[in-house]
């Protein structure tokens, strides 16, 4: 029997994904589970497992392609479906293991334009249809993602290619077609010297690619920095850490305070976790942080639901696990969805001074730099001392159409007060 395998529907507010790649292709014997194919979406990538036992029959849709959610996307031939049903479809349960997460930070925006969803070879399930989301050229022609990335690895001026697709369509097949007759350009050796590795993008890569070219098309970046005397942080920490972890069974690392700081600073300063929509400045009523994580496959960026209630302990342990799950790729789709503010702890790998891409559509990110001992000066009564003291610097960009520079500045002085008198806003204990 026949077994349609559609596009997975994980989450009400993923729309598309794209085919990253297949793991099986037509005419493999596939044993029941197991993954077939890894789908894209703006915020997790996955791999898809095979309802049945049987043989891959078809792929319909390519790797590289943008197709909506419950789209069929291939077919295969399964004895496990009884002879009385012609025809059964296949959709996942969001609930299932999700593999690496790619929202948020400097890996790129979240959220996503709807792309170009028509197939390059056109199947009587799926019919080519252009979206809003394609890419067009400066003629008004468009073309999709995967056509594009083709064109564009092999040098192929896509203007001088006569489509053969529904409306004079280029496709895939046109643009091979190209490639088998010759018809290069300047580009395909444009900057490419003798010895270079050219590397094709992973399908996650392109996916932040997208993100973080989206952000800075649509968001007016601005930023601002200050740096904190985290001395007594320092201290407390090292007093408290072997105590801590007997206690609560999880280290105690900077990165909790930290979080514990920023989301009482965000509690009370509304606008910096807001979001600009449709002309509109949304204020977030939870404070949903995510935690920039540097993972084998890239930074990934967990979420901390409802911050602001936590205590220390309770955010150490959330983030512990959270860590956990993303570095052995078995995230969920809920552990990375719902951000309204993300924290980027780049200190951790030794920055200093940055500016992170905002994670669209959101209004800021804050970017946490590594702790730094050095000779400041300290006034005491009135007297002037040099003290080597140990120093961070807090870096914030934000979305200028809603923050401005004092609401910045509020937010990160905000940040700093907490920071520098530690045992003054918060306890250890639950």
């Amino acid at each position: 029997m026949i077994l349609k395998i559609e596009l997975p529907h994980v989450g009400e507010s993923v729309t598309e994904a794209e085919i990253g790649e297949w793991l099986k292709s037509a005419g493999d014997s596939i044993e029941k589970y197991e993954s077939i194919v890894e789908i894209v979406t703006d915020k997790v990538s996955m791999e898809l497992p095979a309802p049945a036992a049987g043989v891959l029959t078809k792929i319909i849709s390519e790797e590289g392609e943008t197709v909506p959610m419950g789209a069929i996307i291939a077919e295969m031939d399964t004895s496990e479906i009884s002879e009385s049903e012609p025809t059964e479809s296949f959709d996942m349960p969001a609930s299932n293991r999700i593999g690496t997460l790619i929202q948020g930070a400097n890996v790129g925006p979240t959220g996503g334009e709807f792309l170009d969803t028509s197939m390059d070879s056109a199947t009587p399930e799926v019919q080519p249809k252009e979206t809003k989301g394609s890419v067009s050229k400066g003629n008004n022609k468009r073309y999709s993602p995967v056509v594009v990335r083709l064109a564009s690895k092999h040098g192929i001026d896509l203007d001088s290619i006569k489509g053969t697709g529904s409306g004079a369509r280029v496709t895939k097949k046109d643009v091979l077609a190209a490639i088998e007759s010759g018809e290069t350009s300047v580009a395909s050796v444009y900057g490419v010297a003798p010895g270079d590795e050219v590397i094709k993008p992973t399908a996650v890569r392109r996916m932040i690619a997208d993100r973080m070219a989206r952000s800075t098309s649509e968001i007016p970046h601005a930023w601002s920095a200050i740096e904190v005397d985290v001395t007594g942080l320092v201290a407390l920490r090292t007093a408290n850490k072997e105590s801590f972890e007997k206690e609560h069974g999880v280290p105690l690392t900077y990165l909790p305070i930290a979080l514990f700081a920023v989301a009482g600073a965000l509690k009370s300063n509304p606008y910096i976790n807001s979001s600009w929509v449709d002309g509109n400045i949304i204020l977030k009523s939870a404070i949903n942080v995510g935690v920039a994580v540097a993972t084998d496959g890239g930074l990934v960026v967990p979420v901390i639901k409802n911050a602001e209630g936590a205590s220390i302990p309770d955010l150490a342990r959330q983030l512990d696990q959270m860590i956990d799950r993303a570095r052995n790729g078995n995230m969920t789709l809920e552990d990375a969805s719902g951000s309204t503010f993300t924290l980027n702890n780049t200190g951790a790998l030794g920055s200093i001074w940055s500016g992170a891409i905002i994670n669209h559509p959101q209004a800021a990110i804050l970017t946490i730099e590594a702790i730094i001992k050095r000779p400041v000066v300290v006034t005491n009564k009135n007297e002037d001392s040099v003290e080597i003291r140990s120093m961070i610097n807090l870096c914030l960009s934000f979305d200028h159409r809603i923050i401005d520079g004092a609401e910045a500045s509020r937010f990160l002085q905000a940040v700093k007060k907490q920071l520098e008198s530690i045992d003054e806003f918060c306890s250890l204990e639950d």
